[in-house]
C-alpha cells in the first residue's frame, strides 16, 4: 500500500464506531515499507517477547553491541544465522537473555540456515502459509508471527484476537462490560476486510487515549 487513505475512508464508512476512533487518533503511522531484514525482525521479535518494551530496548542493544566492529565502536548489528549459531552461550547472556530465549534464537538461526524458514520468499506468500512457516521455530506463535505480518511484512488484513491490547482497544471502543472473545472480534472486524491491520492499529491507539484522558482526571 502506497498510503492508508482509501483503507480509512473504507473503515470510516462501514464501521461508525472505527469512524468516531479515526477521528479522534488522527493519521495512522503504520510504516508503509516492508522491513527487509527477515531474519532480524524476527530474532527481535523473540528478544521482545515478554518483556516491558524499555527492559527489551537494553537487552536488543547490547545484542546487537554483540556483533559491533572489533573495536566496539559503532551501534552494533544484528547478526546473520550463522553467526548467531557460532556465538557462545555465555556471551549471549552477557546481554541479558536468559537460557530459554537463547535456545530460541538458536532454533531460529538452524532453520534459518538449513531453509526450512522461507526467508525472502514471505513477500509472496498468504499470511496464513507465513504463519505456518514460522512457527516452526520454537517460541514463535501465531501471536508473534501476526506481530512480524503487520509490522515487519506490512500486510494489511491481520487481525490479532489474541492480543491483550488489542482486546482492550475493543472494550475501550464499543463500551463492552468486559473483554470481548476472539469470536466477538472476528465477527465485528469482518466489515473492515480487507484493512484489518490498520483498524486494529486504531484500536491499540485509542487505548492509550482513554488511558492518557483517565490519568489527567
Amino acid at each position: 500500500m502506497r498510503n492508508y487513505a482509501k483503507a480509512i475512508r473504507q473503515l470510516k464508512r462501514c464501521d461508525p464506531v472505527l469512524r468516531s476512533v479515526v477521528e479522534r487518533v488522527g493519521r495512522c503511522e503504520l510504516h508503509l515499507e516492508c522491513e527487509p531484514n527477515q531474519f532480524g525482525a524476527l530474532v527481535d521479535a523473540i528478544i521482545y517477547q515478554q518483556l516491558a518494551y524499555k527492559a527489551a530496548q537494553t537487552i536488543s542493544r547490547r545484542f546487537r553491541q554483540l556483533y559491533a566492529s572489533r573495536d566496539g565502536a559503532g551501534p552494533g548489528r544484528l547478526p546473520e544465522p550463522e553467526e548467531l549459531q557460532r556465538t557462545p552461550v555465555r556471551k549471549l547472556r552477557s546481554a541479558g537473555l536468559s537460557r530459554q530465549k537463547i535456545g530460541y534464537l538458536r532454533d531460529l538461526a538452524r532453520k534459518a540456515t538449513d531453509g526450512t524458514l522461507a526467508l525472502g520468499r514471505f513477500g509472496r506468500m498468504p499470511d496464513e502459509a507465513v504463519i505456518e512457516n514460522v512457527t516452526q521455530v520454537k517460541g514463535i506463535g501465531r501471536w508473534t508471527a501476526e506481530m512480524f505480518l503487520i509490522f515487519s511484512l506490512r500486510r494489511p488484513d491481520v487481525l490479532p484476537v489474541d492480543d491483550l491490547g488489542l482486546q482492550h482497544g475493543f472494550k475501550e471502543a464499543y463500551g463492552m462490560r468486559a473483554l470481548p472473545s476472539a469470536r466477538k472480534m472476528q465477527k465485528l472486524g469482518e466489515a473492515w476486510r480487507p484493512y484489518r491491520s490498520i483498524a486494529t492499529w486504531y484500536l491499540w491507539k485509542v487505548r492509550r487515549l482513554q488511558s492518557t484522558r483517565g490519568d489527567g482526571e
